[in-house]
């Protein structure tokens, strides 16, 4: 499952009840009241696809948003459908190849992607640039390729991006105060030496293609992978001095590695990066954990996780599909949306700015701070890798940086292989 989709499903599948109230969406805010974007009045039958968020929790909203949008443009129908979370791309994909793709279709980036390179997806810059200005901008460049015409293919709907979290008890034991933590990474580093001094583990994870980017080396030219260079070995190398030092778990770079955010709850490390709704995550699994938690900004560039809506090409309606598309992602239905998806943010740059708007319902004064620091980096987010960097890639530049961190090969050595891979294995 694409990562950026995972992270946010496990925060909405683990989110606490709430009760949402009726979706106002008043003419002030809807774009759509009354016509199309294009000019003209609305009617007919679009159909709308969500993925995996048809539930007690989420079903409310999306009847009460349908409503709304019906009431203001009668004569319209919008036909909601919804597929489960595993095999969404190749249903997707399915659908694309049989001319069957709905009018109104939530994608996160890599999937809309790859239909818009067949020309599967409306280009929205055609449909309404000026519009684009309204939500955050490096969503809206998560949705736009150079490669197919500079053209933008979704509207950003439900955005997510890491803080710090701390273990406070386990920092204490190494001397450490969450009141001062990193701001760059060869603190961060410095601190996980520190901790393993004291029989502390703050390093949970290896470097990956992410780390890499935030440390200012180019991964990928938009024709082939780049990321071998003596700036990239240096990082490594970094990584190389932690994990001899005894300061990262040797687990870490096994196969059977569980995640640090599953780590940290099993308090296995006294640090991991997760979202607003890792809060969830730690009731359900460690609730004894929360107390002694604390947040901090990341301090390497905020990885953007993202949905959106796209709009097919080849809708019978597309004039109705695009209304409805700006209906609901604008800024009054989105920000009805993450009060009930709690740990995410809009995709509106005004829901960003001003994170009360939906955490008003938000119980946990942990979760609130967390939402805070994540609105607060959100301006400057951006996508974590390069969208033709597939899981297979992920898996095989693991391996090789595993081999580095335990001395097996040099660090240039599985850089050069990672990228050799890469390349090789590019347009698979």
């Amino acid at each position: 499952m694409n990562l950026s989709r995972r992270c946010l499903l496990l925060g909405l599948s683990a989110a606490t009840a709430a009760t949402l109230a009726a979706c106002t969406g008043s003419s002030d805010n809807n774009p759509a009241a009354g016509g199309s974007a294009a000019g003209g009045e609305l009617s007919g039958e679009i159909t709308f696809q969500t993925w995996s968020l048809k539930n007690e929790k989420f079903t409310p909203y999306f009847e009460a948003l349908i409503k709304d949008f019906e009431e203001h443009n009668p004569g319209t129908t919008i036909k909601w459908i919804d597929q489960p979370g595993e095999g969404y791309e190749e249903k997707v994909l399915q659908q694309a190849n049989s001319g069957e793709l709905p009018d109104v279709i939530n994608l996160p980036e890599g999937f809309a992607y790859k239909l818009a390179k067949v020309s599967q997806l409306v280009d929205l810059r055609d449909a309404d640039k000026a519009l684009l200005g309204s939500y955050v901008q490096g969503a809206v460049d998560a949705y736009t390729y150079d490669d197919v015409k500079g053209g933008t293919f979704g509207y950003p709907w439900y955005l997510g991006t890491d803080v710090c979290w701390w273990n406070t008890e386990m920092l204490a034991k190494a001397g450490l105060d969450a009141a001062n933590a990193p701001h760059d990474l060869d603190t961060y580093l410095e601190w996980c030496k520190t901790a393993a001094a004291q029989q502390v583990y703050l390093a949970s994870s290896m470097p990956t293609v992410t780390d890499i980017k935030d440390y200012g080396v180019e991964v990928f030219d938009g024709e082939k992978f780049v990321f071998n260079t003596d700036k990239a070995a240096e990082l490594l190398d970094k990584y190389v001095e932690v994990y001899k030092a005894g300061a990262m778990p040797a687990e870490v770079l096994n196969d059977n590695y569980t995640g640090n955010a599953m780590m940290f709850t099993q308090e296995k490390v006294g640090f991991t990066t997760a979202t607003g709704s890792f809060v969830n995550q730690m009731t359900n699994d460690s609730p004894n954990l929360l107390d002694k938690v604390a947040v901090s900004p990341r301090f390497t560039v905020a990885p953007l996780f993202i949905q959106g809506l796209s709009v097919s090409a080849a809708s019978k309606n597309p004039n109705l599909a695009l209304a409805f598309a700006q209906f609901a992602t604008n800024n009054a239905n989105q920000v009805e949306f993450v009060k009930l998806a709690q740990g995410f943010m809009p995709g509106t740059v005004e829901g960003n700015e001003n994170p009360d708007s939906f955490t008003g319902d938000v119980s946990s004064d942990l979760m609130k701070e967390a939402i805070d620091l994540a609105a607060t980096a959100m301006p400057k987010a951006e996508i974590a890798k390069p969208i033709a960097y597939s899981d297979d890639m992920q898996s095989y530049v693991q391996q090789q940086f595993a081999l580095a961190l335990k001395g097996d090969i040099s660090s240039k050595k599985a850089l050069d292989a990672a990228v050799a891979y890469c390349n090789d294995n590019l347009g698979d």
